[in-house]
């Protein structure tokens, strides 16, 4: 097995490290970046829309059927859009900006 030295001069260990903790840091925001799931491509199903929410199945349906909230079946199943439930909330907030 070949063995190989590194010699590193005028760097203290300190330095070192944080050099390499800045560019593992800059890899990890990229990765982050690139493969982190957006908001608007999260599906919630009826159960984890109220809890999201903290309101009963039943006003989920009532929402859905009055058009306050869009829903999307697939199936027999209903799921919304994470990012539509956030926007819809910005955009009933109480005491407008």
């Amino acid at each position: 097995m070949i063995s190989k030295t590194i010699q590193i001069q005028e760097i203290t260990v300190d330095e070192l490290a944080n050099k390499v903790a800045e560019k593992l840091l800059c890899k990890i925001e990229l990765y982050l970046k690139e493969y982190a799931t957006k908001d608007d491509e999260i599906f919630l199903s009826r159960t984890e829309t109220a809890k999201f929410l903290k309101v009963d199945l039943s006003t989920i349906h009532n929402w859905t059927k009055r058009g306050k909230l869009i829903a999307y079946g697939f199936g027999a199943k209903v799921y919304y859009k994470k990012i539509e439930l956030l926007d819809t909330l910005e955009n009933n907030r109480l005491h407008p900006r």
